[in-house]
């Protein structure tokens, strides 16, 4: 399997725009990467790369290749899917990494549920803001809001019409009254939530073709996501979360959503890992149960 395994470096190569990259994603020395181009080039006959000092882009021919290319591993993979999926094999360890707010309130409950229903998967859960390091963590797939930056990482549709709503506590609201529109954020105590020491308090509405953007102020900033959706049920101001996020709380009437005819900003989940290969029966069932987890939810 030789070939096969200079064509996925290759992909993965061109994907990352760095071979050292792919050796690591691959777990082969970066020596044995630069080899296997190289053999690859040679039984083909072109160069697939331009490379320099401090470069690699992908030669004219690199490209066409490697549209190619990717549409064939793809078959491969979908027929070792088959292949196992005719297995009794939906077992074994699981490494995933989510967002505080879905870990806490949604995913934890969800993988008991799943764990039912599949007892002989384990799983080793990172409930964390911070976006995992998918080559260099034990994380096998990752659940994340917003396409990764990333361009090498295979990202997965999950809750893709999931957006941002303006909410707050029902005690907020009579004690405030409520904003009519995104503009009146002015006036009230909004709860920021902060990654990497920068606070997203610029928060962006649509309605219809009119778009709004609107800095806000508050009491409050915080670095967990989970705890600041806490402060809102509390009544502490008004947030700007995912719906995934402030689901429960919403249907429970622990919040409300806010000025409901402007649209928040498309926050897309998506689950996100460094190879195909790490997509086995186990987590392909896993992201189709969530999958329909969210929709149960109305995301």
């Amino acid at each position: 399997m030789n070939a096969l395994r200079d064509l996925q470096l290759f992909v993965r190569a061109a994907r990352a725009s760095s071979l050292s990259e792919a050796a690591r994603a691959l777990d082969v020395t970066p020596a044995s990467a630069s080899a296997a181009i190289k053999r690859l080039e040679a039984e083909l006959g072109v160069k697939l790369f331009v490379r320099s000092t401090r470069n690699l882009r992908l030669s004219a021919e690199g490209a066409a290749f490697l549209i190619q290319c990717e549409q064939g591993l793809d078959i491969l993979n979908h027929a070792v899917e088959s292949l196992n999926a005719g297995r009794d094999d939906i077992r074994g360890l699981v490494q995933m990494s989510v967002p505080s707010d879905l870990g806490r309130n949604l995913v934890v409950g969800w993988l008991h549920e799943f764990r039912q229903r599949y007892p002989e998967v384990q799983v080793r859960l990172q409930v964390s803001d911070r976006l995992a390091g998918m080559y260099r963590e034990q994380v096998d797939v990752a659940l994340r809001y917003g396409e990764p930056p990333d361009s090498a990482l295979v990202t997965l549709p999950v809750s893709p019409g999931n957006r941002r709503v303006l909410c707050a506590s029902p005690q907020y609201v009579k004690a405030h009254g409520l904003p009519k529109s995104p503009r009146d954020l002015k006036d009230h105590n909004c709860l920021s939530y902060m990654l990497n020491e920068r606070a997203h308090n610029k928060w962006q509405f649509t309605r219809g073709k009119e778009t709004l953007q609107v800095e806000v102020q508050g009491s409050f900033q915080c670095d967990d996501g989970d705890a600041v959706r806490r402060l809102a049920v509390l009544g502490e101001g008004i947030v700007y979360k995912s719906h995934l996020d402030v689901a429960e709380d919403l249907l429970s009437g622990s919040l409300v959503m806010l000025c409901p005819d402007w649209l928040g900003e498309a926050a897309p989940l998506y689950m996100v890992c460094a190879d195909r290969r790490q997509i086995r029966p186990a987590v392909r069932l896993l992201r189709e149960f969530i999958i329909e987890r969210c929709r149960r939810v109305g995301a």
